[in-house]
């Protein structure tokens, strides 16, 4: 377990939760047994009352490259909400926009801007065009430098369908 404690001595979790990461990561091949460590993860987490954002971004990352999206797009939403909450931020964008505009280099708002291109990006694997063109087009707004893949989701979606060959 000292290894373990040195080998991710950056990631802010418990180490029951760390553990229970990594045996996930060690068992990806086996979707089912990696899927268990995740989900004990999370229960832990939760029972805790952590709702650790490294724990729901690492589930995020999980199930998105799992293809799970439903729980990839359940994951990001929480991440979302949690800086929401911690940021007191307004749920009107007309409101929201300047506060983005002017701390796009806090981390909280890094994560935001990340996390919500994320759920428009899972909105359209989902089968959601729409939403994720209008989460895709709103992080647009306030992403001069195209950080968040926002322009990438946009070009996807708005992409024509290429001409069959003959």
């Amino acid at each position: 377990m000292q290894v373990l404690e040195q080998k991710f001595s950056w990631y802010a979790v418990p180490e029951d939760i760390k553990r229970l990461l990594v045996l996930a990561a060690e068992s990806w091949e086996d979707r089912t047994l990696s899927e268990q460590y995740i989900n004990q993860a999370l229960e832990i987490d939760n029972a805790t009352n952590n709702d650790s954002v490294d724990v729901l971004v690492t589930a995020y990352r999980y199930f998105f490259y799992k293809n799970s999206n439903d729980l990839a797009l359940k994951m990001a939403r929480r991440v979302i909400n949690k800086v929401i909450n911690s940021e007191h931020l307004p749920d009107r964008w007309e409101e929201l926009k300047p506060i983005l505009l002017d701390r796009k280099e806090d981390p909280a708002i890094r994560l935001y801007l990340n996390a919500y291109t994320a759920s428009g990006f899972m909105l359209a694997r989902l089968g959601e065009p729409e939403l994720a063109k209008e989460i895709a087009n709103k992080v647009k707004e306030v992403d001069n430098r195209n950080e968040f893949g926002a322009s990438l989701v946009l070009d996807i979606l708005t992409r024509p369908p290429e001409e069959e060959d003959e």
